[in-house]
């Protein structure tokens, strides 16, 4: 798809610096930058290696298939695989040389045989169970996983667990990540004599930027890496710079009448006499049908509601009577234009929605545009 159409605009400097911001605020553990999901929508390699050198040490990612992409592009630092793994991707989690996530004795053998069929020792990554209730051991299985560890043909590289309620810094869930603390202090002291080259991490972005005490010797972040607020306010109010803008331009300027509706369903009539903008960027690029009538673009500097549905590739917006706006004028979706901002957090709550989505939901035909 012609950059012509829209485009992403991914300010890797700004990954740079809130490297730079988290590595500082982890107050001597090491970061592991999280670049799953094609980083978060903004192309894994480039922001990868912008997380590098900006102070990360190692990466991390959800599927083996990222792994093998990341070395593909000449990637050689560590690499965790995060996710649960199931046939094939055990050899191909070994192929790429990744360290791998096990919380069963059935995983740790799954990647002590897979790594040793190509001549090598797996370096596997302990989860615990502190309260997520997803993935990793609960308490009365951790002594099997380490047992299994033990014996096997693995390196335990690390002991892990996973927050679930670390961006919730008010409300009755706020005390939760000091519980799910306590538990895994715990249960990694007991771990320790045993494995006393193991890393402990358990930090997220927010987690990290909450409390330095949850920092231990890693901490593994994602979304503040991209310059969004862990939790859902203003990234500034952590030194964070948003990295991705979406972009896009007028493709059409047409006068409506008073009355007159605009685009499917008829759910938009204008009360008066107005200009109206068409901008090539809908739903299936991942601006989302929720945002219809309840989002603001830049144009000019200034904000134009949406107007009527978000339709599969287009939007129209309101400029105003009289405007001046003409075809071919840059229209930014997300991303500041002047004075003026849309940020992720803001498209997130006019959807009902975490700025994760928002970012990760800018679809494959978006391309992406890396800017030093």
């Amino acid at each position: 798809m012609s950059a012509a159409r829209a485009a992403a605009r991914i300010d890797l400097g700004a990954v740079r610096h809130n490297a730079s911001v988290l590595a500082r605020a982890a107050r001597g553990a090491r970061l592991m930058a999280v670049v799953k999901a094609d980083g978060y929508g903004h192309g894994a390699a480039p922001v990868a290696r912008a997380a590098l050198e900006g102070g990360a040490s190692a990466l991390a990612v959800a599927a083996a298939a990222e792994a093998r992409e990341l070395r593909a592009a000449g990637i050689e630092c560590p690499i965790l695989v995060m996710g649960p793994l199931a046939g094939d991707d055990w050899e191909a989690a070994a192929e790429a040389g990744a360290e791998v996530v096990a919380w069963t004795p059935e995983s740790v053998a799954r990647a002590a045989a897979a790594f040793a069929a190509r001549g090598g020792r797996a370096r596997v990554h302990l989860k615990l169970d502190s309260g997520m209730g997803r993935l990793g051991a609960r308490p009365e299985g951790v002594e099997a996983l380490a047992e299994a560890a033990a014996a096997a043909h693995v390196d335990v590289a690390g002991v892990m667990t996973h927050f679930a309620t670390a961006d919730e810094r008010e409300g009755g869930n706020a005390a939760f990540m000091a519980e799910q603390l306590v538990r895994f202090r715990a249960a990694a002291a007991a771990l320790r004599p045993r494995f006393p080259d193991a890393a402990l991490h358990a930090a997220n972005s927010a987690a990290v930027l909450r409390d330095p005490a949850t920092a231990f010797d890693m901490v593994r972040c994602g979304i503040a890496l991209y310059g969004c607020s862990p939790f859902g306010g203003d990234p500034a109010e952590h030194g964070l710079r948003p990295a991705m803008s979406l972009v896009s331009h007028l493709a059409a300027v047409r006068t409506v009448l008073s009355r007159e509706s605009v685009g499917y369903g008829r759910h938009w009539r204008a009360s008066r006499g107005t200009c109206v903008g068409v901008v090539p960027v809908g739903y299936a690029d991942g601006y989302a049908r929720a945002l219809s009538g309840r989002a603001d673009v830049l144009v000019g500097g200034r904000r134009a509601p949406v107007i009527g549905a978000v339709s599969m590739d287009q939007i129209s917006v309101d400029l105003g009577p009289g405007a001046q706006d003409e075809v071919g004028d840059e229209v930014v979706l997300l991303g500041s234009q002047g004075a003026e901002r849309v940020s992720a957090e803001e498209l997130a709550a006019a959807r009902g929605t975490i700025n994760y989505e928002v970012t990760c939901a800018i679809g494959g035909r978006i391309p992406r545009v890396h800017q030093e």
